[in-house]
């Protein structure tokens, strides 16, 4: 039976030592790759590995897990290939269209191999001081200025409600607007936490009051960047 391989990339290109030795071993164990972003993780293994030989593997691009690469993931199972899940940065399957990927292999009884590697939802939690018990990622806010502002307010009433953190990401260049409009919403001692360029040389984890970011604000634009919300409790 063909095993299917989770392949943490590097959240920062220069960080690769955040990746453990023994990914190496479990890419070369797959003839087969599916990657989010083909270019970028032809370049990832080449900087782990220099002997590698990137055209010796059948590459495969996700685009979203079109009903097309679900058939051809399906296929190669089939075949009884092992095959490699490459995100394009961080942990496959965690705010990543590999998941569907992931979800076949499962429903078809593959064994599948998570492998540890970085994660920015899990490094910025880590460093928050935010509760640690109860958390929730929530992905990407809406875009709409008026849809976003309620679902800020929904996360802050419900992270006061539940003593809970909530976790949320944002394009890059929309970080600013993104934090204008947390900072005009929430509380004062509402807790903000900015994660920016997490395992980078110039990585920022930083956790103030609103109140505090008002007098403090960072420049995040076109920053890869993660937010963290705080209430405390009722």
């Amino acid at each position: 039976m063909a095993a299917i391989y989770l392949i943490p990339c590097a959240l920062a290109e220069d960080a690769l030592e955040t990746i453990p030795s023994y990914i190496m071993d479990a890419v070369k164990k797959c003839p087969v790759i599916f990657a989010e972003n083909e270019r970028t993780a032809r370049r990832f293994l080449k900087s782990m590995d220099k002997s590698i030989v990137i055209d010796d593997y059948e590459w495969f691009a996700i685009h979203k897990a079109e009903e097309e690469q679900l058939q051809h993931f399906r296929k190669k199972i089939m075949e009884g290939k092992n095959i490699a899940i490459i995100s394009e940065a961080g942990c496959p399957g965690i705010a990543d269209q590999g998941q569907i990927l992931i979800e076949a292999a499962q429903e078809m009884n593959c064994l599948v191999k998570p492998l540890v590697g970085p994660s920015s939802i899990l490094l910025a939690l880590m460093a928050s001081g935010m509760s640690g018990q109860q958390f929730e990622f929530t992905g990407y806010l809406p875009i709409d200025n008026n849809e976003r502002i309620k679902k800020i307010k929904e996360l802050e009433t419900a992270s006061q409600k539940n003593n809970s953190t909530k976790i949320f990401i944002e394009t890059p260049y929309r970080n600013n607007q993104l934090l204008e409009a947390i900072l005009k919403v929430c509380d004062g001692k509402t807790k903000l936490c900015i994660g920016a360029n997490i395992t980078a040389a110039n990585e920022s984890i930083v956790t103030l009051s609103v109140a505090q970011w008002r007098n403090k604000k960072p420049e995040l634009h076109k920053q890869p960047a993660i937010f963290l919300l705080y209430a405390g409790t009722i």
